[in-house]
């Protein structure tokens, strides 16, 4: 017989950023004791996403965040959704560019993630914030 559940996560944000999450998604899926199946994360929010991404050096991290705010600048006269601040619509292009939900497979009770993979929350807003993840957990 199968499992399914799903684990809320609160992550609390200092501004943009990249948030290391996997140990949080690790920890819902040993509560879960999945030995085979996948982890899918879901992050509820329009203003910040999801990705898998280098955990080793963190300038691999830092040059991401700086190509993503040059690909999206702050302040474009053409923006009309400004009414929180400057960051605001960059925030939600930022989101609509990258990823709000990641499958991960799971083999032997273990996420299969890469050497050097790990899964982050990445909060697209100055200010702090409280971000909801979701995580869906199924298999066997």
């Amino acid at each position: 017989m199968g499992i399914a559940m799903n684990v809320d996560l609160i992550v609390q944000t200092k501004g943009q950023g990249l948030y290391d999450v996997t140990h949080k998604v690790r920890k819902a899926l040993d509560q879960a004791a999945i030995r085979d199946g996948l982890a899918t994360v879901f992050v509820c929010h329009t203003s910040a996403s999801l990705c898998i991404q280098e955990n080793a050096d963190p300038s691999a991290r830092r040059d991401l965040e700086a190509w993503l705010a040059r690909l999206v600048p702050e302040r474009d006269a053409l923006y009309t959704h400004t009414q929180e601040g400057p960051d605001d619509m960059p925030a939600h292009i930022k989101a609509a560019l990258t990823a709000t939900s990641l499958g991960i497979p799971v083999a032997d009770g273990q996420m299969v993630l890469g050497t050097w993979q790990g899964i982050y929350l990445w909060e697209h807003r100055h200010g702090a914030a409280q971000r909801r993840l979701v995580v869906n957990l199924m298999g066997q």
